[in-house]
């Protein structure tokens, strides 16, 4: 499928949504402490949002698996979960944890989307070297993005600093393309594959993509639990997430959902 190429109004569109966003997450991080439940999180992003004149992209969205639609502003994640927690008032953040909040909104027609990953109190050093590596692997995708880079190169570049620390990524997830809806083309893996090296993105001026690194302590193998939606490892063993919202410009890469 053609991937869209966007204008430079466009990706100011998208960065709108994307402050939102960096916003959002911003402020989940302050109040992330042990005590509190995933869905006073929830609360504060649906609050932030509405405020802001956006629409959470993840709530309302349908299950692959189930007839359940998300119910959450946020995905909520802890500890051996991946991806897609839901928020709830019998969850509570506990010292040493770690959280995974993964985010989006849409504003105006343009969507935003970011995660991150941060330690409740404080955590292990295993965990803390987890954080620290998974994040790196997104700096590295930001620093080679360029236009007329080959996707692969960086993929590669993630995906060896990830084995070299003892990590495996996650295969089953990957990045996408963003823009108007909070998945286009392509997909974006942090891993070199047949599929990516016979089909490979070649990073033009106006795409923008999600990137965004999952990393697991242990074997990369997943699972979803009988609720439909949290992804967690097969193994039991932590991950971690980071994701920015990035648009490929003249002579690299502008991150959309930073924090302004």
């Amino acid at each position: 499928m053609p991937i869209t190429l966007r204008s430079s109004r466009e990706i100011e569109l998208i960065r709108k949504a994307g402050i939102v966003v960096a916003n959002v997450l911003s402020k989940l991080k302050e109040h992330a402490k042990p005590g509190v439940s995933t869905a006073e999180l929830d609360d504060i992003a649906m609050e932030m949002t509405r405020q802001a004149g956006a629409v959470a992209l993840f709530k309302g969205v349908p299950c692959p698996h189930m007839n359940r639609p998300f119910p959450g502003g946020i995905c909520t994640s802890i500890n051996e979960q991946l991806v897609h927690g839901i928020p709830s008032r019998r969850v509570v953040l506990k010292e040493g944890d770690i959280l995974s909040v993964d985010f989006g909104v849409r504003l105006n027609g343009y969507c935003g989307d970011a995660a991150t990953t941060v330690g409740i109190g404080t955590i292990a050093p295993d965990r803390q070297k987890l954080l620290e590596v998974t994040s790196r692997l997104l700096e590295i995708a930001i620093a080679a993005m360029a236009p007329g880079v080959k996707w692969s190169t960086i993929a590669g570049l993630m995906e060896d600093t990830a084995k070299q620390a003892g990590f495996s990524i996650v295969r089953d997830y990957v990045g996408h393309g963003i823009g108007t809806e909070m998945h286009e083309d392509p997909k974006v893996p942090n891993f070199v594959s047949r599929e990516l090296l016979r089909d490979d993105i070649l990073l033009r001026e106006g795409m923008v993509l999600a990137v965004e690194p999952m990393v697991n302590m242990g074997t990369a193998g997943v699972r979803t639990l009988s609720d439909g939606w949290t992804v967690v490892t097969k193994d039991k063993k932590c991950s971690a997430h980071f994701e920015h919202t990035i648009a490929v410009v003249s002579g690299g890469c502008r991150v959309l959902t930073a924090e302004p």
